[in-house]
């Protein structure tokens, strides 16, 4: 019979601790110490393997692996699009969290939509598909060869925005707002980039007679030519009076960068006192429906095939159909 333990009682025989990693260890000699992580539910996992044992249920709850979803894959997301998750794990967990991750079924997940539906379709249908991309996940890293309970369960259909903004539309809030976000509304028209993308402009990207963007949401990269309306915009913002400069394009008076929450603010103020009731995100579409070329348009927002740019512009401004005669 081997030595009682003396430490780390609750591990199963053949799993030991040394410092901060686990190991899985033979009752052989030599013994042979095979790493197996500084998580214990993945060490045990990998335990079980090794042993040919069933793993302890307690560690394939959702919960268990929500954590390590939250741990490995969210750092490889956009800094917006982990912020968003990180709120939608939250409502899953709350859920599905003790559950057994092969114990979610269909019915478990047309239950959730249906409720959270009540009051929020799109976000069910966003909290749907992170289930999903989570049981994956799962299915991966050996927790469960379970179907995904996600396929088959439609979620909401959800109406894309279609609001076009006029000129009359655009000049009626652009005048009511101030200084900065006059800025921040011609630089969103002249680029077409994504309000986050816009407000994280350094003075430093605009070198070389170009302006270059690294897009949050996709990680496209444009280089877009300082010419015309874009070159007066630029060279004002640079050239506008502070107390002191930012080290970003947009700006206050006081040379603070503008953030995303600040801009809303603003610019709701500005479209309440002009009576107009568009988004500072409807603009992009504006952009892409101006140009009047749709391949300008495509390669302006950083779409990745022309048929997603004809389908943004179509849904704002129509079809473009010849007359019968």
């Amino acid at each position: 019979m081997g030595r009682r333990r003396t430490t780390n009682q609750g591990l199963p025989p053949g799993l030991h601790m040394k410092g901060e990693r686990y190991y899985h260890v033979t009752t052989t000699t030599p013994r042979k110490w095979t790493p197996l992580g500084k998580n214990r539910a993945r060490a045990l996992l990998e335990w079980a393997r090794i042993a040919g044992t069933e793993p302890d249920p307690n560690v394939r709850t959702f919960d268990v692996i929500a954590q390590r979803y939250e741990r490995e894959v969210m750092p490889t997301k956009a800094p917006r699009t982990q912020k968003d998750n990180l709120i939608e794990l939250d409502r899953l967990r709350a859920v599905f969290g003790r559950m057994l991750i092969e114990a979610i079924k269909p019915h478990h997940v047309r239950g959730y939509l249906d409720k959270r539906g009540q009051s929020a379709k799109a976000r069910a249908n966003r909290e749907k598909a992170l289930l999903s991309h989570v049981f994956n996940k799962a299915r991966e890293w050996g927790y469960t060869d379970a179907p995904n309970p996600c396929q088959g369960v439609k979620g909401f259909t959800e109406a894309g925005r279609d609001r076009y903004v006029t000129d009359d539309e655009f000049k009626a809030v652009r005048e009511q707002a101030d200084p900065t976000v006059r800025d921040a509304m011609d630089l969103a028209l002249l680029t077409g980039q994504r309000p986050a993308d816009v407000l994280k402009i350094m003075r430093t990207d605009v070198r070389d007679g170009t302006l270059f963007v690294a897009q949050n949401k996709t990680g496209a990269k444009r280089a877009i030519e300082i010419v015309g309306e874009l070159a007066e915009v630029v060279e004002r913002i640079k050239t506008r009076p502070r107390v002191r400069q930012s080290a970003y394009l947009v700006q206050d008076d006081d040379g603070k960068p503008l953030s995303l929450l600040a801009l809303r603010g603003r610019f709701d103020k500005a479209r309440k006192a002009a009576g107009v009731s568009f988004q500072f995100r409807d603009i992009r579409a504006k952009t892409a429906s101006d140009t009047g070329d749709l391949g300008h348009s495509q390669r302006l927002l950083g779409h990745k095939n022309r048929d997603m740019t004809e389908h943004y512009v179509r849904e704002r401004i129509g079809q473009r159909v010849k007359p019968l005669r």
